[in-house]
Order: structure tokens, then C-alpha cells, then sequence
């Protein structure tokens, strides 16, 4: 599995959550939402520089981005891919089979 973050998506963060060099950022699981490979559940985000259990990982200009060992089930064999709608203005989520 891995976390595939766009250029438009790091200047997002970078733009709007403030992220600088060092930051770490954690998507987890919530409860009450919807995507395409796990029914009622969502995918949330938090900038969170203490993880617990940093199961996959990847960077971008110095900033993590990461998942925990806990919300490994949520991905169910996919990858994540993090993109910015500039029409919707807001970040987009995508999943495609890992080659794994």
C-alpha cells in the first residue's frame, strides 16, 4: 500500500492547514461517511506530529503523511491517492488496487 499525494494537494496543505517542513499529517477512519471501498465510512485528516504506530508512510518537501496501523483495514488491498478539486476547492480522495 501507499499514500500518493499531488503537487495540487501539498500546496493545499501547505496554503490552508499552514503545513511546514517537519509537520506530519494522519488520515484516519471516521464513522458516518462514505467512500468507494468501505460503506458508512469516511477519510479523514489531521495534522498530528506524535503518531503511535506509522504503518505507511510517505513525504513530500519535508512533510509526512501517514496512516496508522489501526486504520489499515479501512484501505481493504488499495492505494490512496490525495488530489485538490480547485473547482470544488476542496481535497479528493481516490483508491486504486495496490499492486501488492
Amino acid at each position: 500500500m501507499e499514500i500518493v499525494i499531488s503537487d495540487a494537494a501539498l500546496k493545499w496543505f501547505q496554503d490552508e492547514v499552514e503545513l511546514k517542513k517537519g509537520n506530519k499529517v494522519r488520515f484516519y477512519t471516521q464513522i458516518y461517511g462514505s467512500s468507494p471501498i468501505q460503506e458508512n465510512f469516511a477519510l479523514g485528516f489531521t495534522v498530528d506530529n506524535e503518531p503511535v504506530d506509522m504503518s505507511i508512510k510517505t513525504e513530500k518537501e519535508g512533510i509526512t503523511f501517514f496512516i496508522e496501523g489501526t486504520d489499515l483495514w479501512f484501505f481493504n488491498g488499495h492505494d490512496l491517492h490525495v488530489d485538490y478539486n480547485e473547482k470544488k476547492d476542496e481535497l479528493e480522495f481516490s483508491y486504486t488496487k495496490s499492486k501488492e
